[in-house]
C-alpha cells in the first residue's frame, strides 16, 4: 500500500487526509488517527499492518524501505534531491521546515541536518517529542528510544571532527557495508541524499518512541565507494 493508496482508502471511508498527493503530512496522520479510533485500533497515527488490514489492504513487509509503519522515513526519501541555495539567499522549502515546527531557522548556510530530521519526524508524527534543540545533531542522541541494531529508518547520530568536539551529524539508516553506514540525510554536500559514513563515527542509533518497535533486521547494500568525512 502506497501513501496515495492510503489517502484514497481513508477518503473513501469518510476520513479526510487532505490533498491526495502521496505525501504523509499532518492531515493524513490525523485522518489515520481518526480512522483508528473509530475502528477500535490504537490511535497512534501510524498505518501499521493492523490499520492497513482494516482499510482492506495487504500490508508491506515490516522492514520494507517503503513501509507505511515508518512514515518519517518515507518523507525523508521523498525529499531526496532538495538542495540548499548556494547563493546569497536560502531555499524557502528548507526555511519552511523550521517555520512549520516553530524552530528559529533563517539561513540554510547554518547546518540543517537536525532540521531535516525534525521535519521528517515532526511532519509525519506530530505527537513525537523532538529534542529540545533539534538543530544540534548530537542532541538527537537522547531522542526516542535506543535502537540496539541499526536498521532502515533508524535515527543515526555521528560525531564530526573528533568524538569530543561536540559536533555531529544526524540522518537516517539506509544500509551498510563492512566499513560504513549508508545514511540518508540533509546537509550532505548541501543536499538531501545518501552518503557513506565510517562505522567508527557512530554515537548511537535511536528510534521514535511512538512508532512500532524496530524489527532488528539489518540491511546490507553496495556502495559507490565514496566515504564522507565532514557533512557540514
Amino acid at each position: 500500500m502506497t501513501i496515495t493508496q492510503l489517502q484514497q482508502a481513508l477518503a473513501a471511508r469518510g476520513f479526510d487526509p487532505g490533498p491526495i498527493d502521496g505525501a504523509m503530512g499532518r492531515l493524513t496522520a490525523a485522518a489515520i488517527t481518526a480512522f483508528q479510533a473509530a475502528n477500535g485500533l490504537d490511535p497512534d497515527g501510524i498505518a501499521g499492518p493492523l490499520t492497513q488490514a482494516a482499510l482492506g489492504a495487504a500490508p508491506a513487509p515490516a522492514d520494507s524501505l517503503q513501509s507505511l509503519a515508518m512514515p518519517w522515513f518515507l518523507e525523508a526519501q521523498r525529499c531526496i534531491g532538495v538542495t540548499e541555495d548556494t547563493g546569497p539567499g536560502s531555499n524557502p522549502l528548507i526555511i519552511g521546515w523550521g517555520r512549520r515546527l516553530g524552530i528559529s531557522y533563517t539561513d540554510d548556510e547554518v547546518p540543517w541536518c537536525g532540521l531535516f530530521a525534525a521535519h521528517c519526524i515532526g511532519l509525519t508524527m506530530p505527537g513525537e517529542a523532538l529534542p529540545t534543540n533539534p538543530l544540534g545533531a548530537r542532541a538527537w542522541s537522547g531522542f526516542g528510544v535506543p535502537c540496539p541494531v541499526p536498521q532502515p529508518a533508524a535515527v543515526m547520530v555521528f560525531w564530526r571532527k573528533s568524538p569530543a568536539s561536540g559536533l555531529g551529524h544526524v540522518a537516517f539508516y539506509v544500509g551498510e557495508d563492512a566499513n560504513s553506514y549508508h545514511i540518508l540525510g540533509g546537509n550532505q554536500s548541501n543536499a538531501v541524499n545518501v552518503i557513506r559514513i565510517a562505522r567508527g563515527r557512530l554515537v548511537g542509533a535511536r528510534w521514535p518512541r511512538g512508532a512500532p518497535p524496530p524489527s532488528g533486521e539489518q540491511r546490507i547494500v553496495m556502495a559507490d565507494g565514496r566515504l564522507s568525512v565532514n557533512e557540514a
